[in-house]
């Protein structure tokens, strides 16, 4: 049982619901009703009555007694003989048949005093030398645990009703913050910052309250943390651009007037603007996938093609390192996206795996549908035969910014904010990107998207290999 408010609930209930039992059951046992001590009293000479009643007068004298024995004692008598025939020539229910042959438990035992319908049952040998046997049903029990067959009496079904709607109060009263708690951490996690508990509407000061505060007070101090962050990112993206701009054209006029022996310099100065110009593009991609603002632009997209288009891509700029691309597709994979955001989201890590993979080497790009548990997802696998990533990097490689070794991203030009974009542009559609080391050496990325509605039902196309 997972559920903590089921756990609280059952337990309340089962443990009122016992003590209730209990406190019938020890009351019963320990202090028999009044009815049953005063029928046991009167019960030895109600017989030997019944008896003389019988035999001086038959049938009719025994019903005549026993009608003013039931005014007198409030209970109906039974008189059998040996042969267990009912004197007055009645039928008994069955239950007083039970009693008679020893069945069912009597008023006078421990277990007979929870029953609803109470009995007494005595013998006796008259002086013709017949047993006569005789068998008081008492009048219902109001306090009684258990009817006739066995059924629930009215007391305990009360009880019982009542104790679970108090438990079930109370639990619904102590787990509801939590609950609260619950969905307002799995909206914050899913990246809504202005995810809330809801900490303004309780009007308890336990502890329970008091940890959903400390949670809105978290979240809406994490949410002004990160957006003031991203507002220092955009601001700065923006403003270096200015200068970067007025850096450009006044490189261009130092190349016209300079000689030629500075021109070692100014190609220097170049490049490093290019790779500036390149970061600040990178700053602002990040800063717009974490304001969700390029999914405003959404169409079906075609994965099968689009990845053609980067392999083919990709195949060029492998070839200054005697490397290939290869790429398997099987299946048409059809999403709903951002063209340029998974075409700049998938070329990330292809690019990413021709850069480090070894000098001849291949880089493997698989695409097919798969049929996961709740859904259909399109997924593309990268593969590389590089150095790897070392395993406590593998989850902090999709960080902006974290590079392994600086030496190796200084050699590489990378700034490590490619897998950044990539990840935060996948997770906006929906799907999910993870890295792994292959056993034979490299690293294998996977990227998951969740196909079109429209695609579950799309003929597939057969498998097709695209070697570069």
């Amino acid at each position: 049982m997972r559920s903590l408010f089921l756990k609280i609930f059952l337990s309340y209930w089962v443990a009122q619901a016992l003590f209730f039992l209990l406190a019938i059951a020890i009351t019963l046992a320990m202090r028999p009703p009044g009815e049953i001590a005063n029928a046991q009293a009167q019960e030895p000479r109600v017989l030997d009555e019944a008896v003389e009643a019988y035999k001086s007068g038959g049938a009719d004298a025994l019903r005549k007694y026993m009608h003013g024995a039931h005014d007198t004692i409030h209970a109906r008598l039974f008189l059998f003989d040996e042969q267990g025939h009912d004197l007055m020539g009645r039928r008994p229910p069955e239950w007083i048949e039970k009693v008679r042959t020893g069945r069912i438990h009597t008023a006078d035992s421990f277990w007979g005093r929870f029953g609803e319908l109470q009995f007494l049952r005595d013998s006796e040998t008259a002086s013709d030398g017949h047993v006569y046997t005789m068998v008081v049903e008492l009048p219902p029990a109001p306090h009684a645990i258990f009817g006739p067959n066995g059924v629930p009496g009215l007391g305990i079904l009360i009880g019982v009703i009542s104790s679970g709607l108090v438990c079930y109060f109370l639990a619904r009263y102590l787990t509801s913050p939590i609950v609260r708690l619950r969905a307002a951490t799995q909206k914050l996690a899913a990246g809504d910052l202005t995810a809330r508990a809801g900490s303004s509407e309780l009007r308890r000061h336990d502890e329970v309250s008091e940890l959903v505060r400390d949670f809105d007070a978290m979240a809406e101090r994490i949410e002004n943390l990160l957006t003031s962050q991203h507002r220092l990112l955009t601001d700065i993206s923006h403003e270096l651009r200015s200068p970067l701009a007025r850096l450009s054209l006044a490189l261009e006029l130092a190349r016209q007037r300079s000689s030629p022996e500075a021109g070692s310099a100014l190609d220097r100065i170049e490049r490093e603007s290019i790779r500036l110009n390149g970061l600040i593009q990178s700053l602002l991609t990040v800063a717009r996938l974490e304001s969700g603002e390029d999914l405003r632009r959404q169409s079906p997209v075609d994965l099968d093609q689009l990845v053609q288009e980067i392999a083919k891509d990709a195949s060029f700029e492998a070839q200054g390192r005697g490397s290939k691309v290869r790429l398997t597709a099987a299946g048409r994979c059809l999403v709903n996206g951002d063209p340029s955001l998974l075409h700049s989201a998938i070329e990330n890590v292809v690019r990413n795996a021709v850069r480090y993979t070894e000098p001849g080497t291949d880089v493997e790009i698989q695409l097919a549908p798969e049929e996961s548990s709740v859904r259909r997802e399109a997924v593309i696998r990268v593969s590389d035969s590089g150095p790897g990533v070392p395993q406590d990097s593998l989850d902090k490689i999709f960080r902006p910014f974290y590079r392994i070794d600086d030496a190796r991203g200084r050699q590489t030009g990378g700034v490590g904010l490619g897998l950044a974009i990539t990840e935060r542009a996948v997770r906006m559609h929906g799907g999910t990107v993870t890295a792994s080391n292959r056993p034979q050496g490299g690293l294998a990325v996977e990227i998951r998207f969740p196909l079109a509605a429209f695609e579950q039902i799309a003929p597939e196309k057969p498998a097709a290999t695209v070697v570069g």
